[in-house]
């Protein structure tokens, strides 16, 4: 057994679900025995480079520790290192030893874009998780349970880990869900025993990250009384600006909130962090220090 969850796991189907996201199957032996405990469970996935059938990856043994491990891929030369991107696993199943993610198909491909579009049966990728290493410092599930509401808002890169949110809400939990895509071709169906009210935003010929109209429903909407809890997703700024909106304006505790800058406007995650990644990077270790003292 492998000291870090490290897999090389292999495409078994491909499916296009809206026009702008694409369902991929991956199987392998490492994902026996695996469970999936929480929603919204993240992972790193890694890119081979174009000529490579699988991503070059350093060697994993029983005693290779996390510092060791990133010090030998960022030794790895840049023509030759997978690209790394995050993503949320969208399903698991056990009984094909299978994980399921979701890929939004951008308009200006990335390299997780390009491998989607693309991708074919007994295609390579690497897969870094489920682990603590990425873990929340209070679990997802434990403040949805402990919020008389919920409110979930994001763009379309949000859409995964939103759909497994809602998917585990208790029975009756009164949800809110506003969500932003391209147009209605882009909506899913959501599975829920929740009592969920639904908006979706079409930003038409729009670039992502430069509609306003989430944030702008977002402010207008009429939520309960009681103690509510919120989970924001999508392109930085945008989750920023929300974010900025329910604490200041609604008076929602920073603690009651989670959020995520799945990408950025013109920047990848190749890019360096910005001023305000650094600043958000800095807030999230002094909540998560709050919360485990």
């Amino acid at each position: 057994m492998n000291s870090l969850p490290i897999w090389l796991l292999h495409v078994s189907r491909t499916e296009q679900i809206t026009p702008h996201m694409a369902r991929i199957t991956l199987t392998g032996d490492d994902v026996r025995g695996f469970s999936l405990e929480e929603a919204d469970q993240q992972v790193k996935l890694y890119f081979p480079r174009p000529g490579q059938s699988r991503p070059v990856l350093p060697e994993v043994t029983e005693t290779t520790d996390l510092t060791t491990w990133y010090q030998a891929y960022g030794a790895i030369p840049e023509d030759e290192r997978p690209w790394m991107r995050s993503y949320t696993i969208r399903a698991h199943d056990p009984a094909t030893n299978s994980l399921t993610f979701d890929f939004v198909l951008h308009r200006h491909a990335g390299p997780a874009t390009r491998w989607a579009m693309n991708a074919r049966e007994g295609d390579c990728l690497g897969v870094f998780g489920p682990t603590d290493y990425f873990a929340r410092p209070k679990p997802l599930s434990s403040s949805v349970e402990e919020a008389d509401w919920v409110l979930l808002a994001g763009d379309d890169a949000a859409v995964p880990g939103m759909a497994t949110i809602i998917e585990s809400l208790p029975p009756g939990k009164r949800a809110f869900a506003f969500v932003e895509v391209q147009d209605a071709a882009d909506e899913q169906p959501f599975t829920t025993g929740a009592d969920l009210t639904t908006t979706w935003l079409h930003r038409g010929a729009a670039e992502p990250g430069h509609s306003e109209a989430l944030a702008e429903t977002v402010r207008a909407a009429t939520l309960p009384d009681g103690e509510g809890f919120a989970w924001i997703a999508g392109e930085a700024g945008l989750v920023r600006r929300i974010r900025r909106h329910l604490v200041d304006d609604r008076g929602l505790p920073k603690s009651r909130i989670e959020f995520s800058g799945y990408w950025r406007l013109k920047l990848t995650q190749d890019d360096a962090p910005t001023p305000e990644d650094l600043a958000e990077a800095q807030e999230r270790l002094a909540e998560a220090q709050a919360q485990s003292s």
